[in-house]
């Protein structure tokens, strides 16, 4: 029987993404992601807005990209999947946490501090250089044949330009 493990987040940033180093010199980024949903209440009929924080672990140039362009409040796209780590807390109490491997990002919102053209005409989106799991080949279909090209309009003469310009 086939399983599927995909995560799709899209929400803010609670905090700024934490960036720590493997001896192998491979970047580990961890954020914290909080996605909102409405709800009304059974008992008073009342709308409420709930909140889920999600931890998000990014890995290689990912991860660079994350602690480069991500900040505090930053709107964020990841899909990954879910996987579950078993540690025992100070009190040698075993507990389990659930955290979200992202295997690709997308900026969303404005391109703020980022200052001016930073270069990038994909819209923002990353995915990791080396992916976990072997991708399916997509096949692409060649583009239809243009019937005829338009002839290139000539070169504007600016000599022929009114000077008559109200500013």
């Amino acid at each position: 029987m086939a399983s599927v493990n995909k995560v799709i987040i899209v929400g803010n940033l609670g905090r700024d993404p934490e960036i720590r180093y493997m001896p192998s010199g491979d970047a580990i980024a961890n954020i914290a992601v909080a996605t909102s949903y409405k709800s009304k209440d059974k008992n008073t009929g009342e709308q409420k807005e709930l909140t889920e924080w999600h931890r998000i672990s990014f890995f290689g140039r990912l991860a660079e990209i994350v602690g480069q362009y991500l900040k505090k409040g930053s709107s964020v796209y990841v899909e990954g999947r879910l996987q579950t780590r078993k540690y025992t807390d100070k009190d040698g109490v075993e507990k389990y946490a659930t955290d979200i491997i992202a295997e690709n990002m997308q900026m969303l919102g404005g391109r703020q501090g980022m200052g001016g053209d930073s270069g990038m005409d994909d819209g923002g989106g990353y995915e990791n250089s080396a992916p976990s799991r072997p991708q399916p080949q997509q096949q692409r279909q060649a583009p239809p044949a243009p019937a005829a090209r338009p002839q290139p309009k000539p070169a504007p003469n600016f000599s022929d330009m009114d000077d008559d310009i109200p500013f």
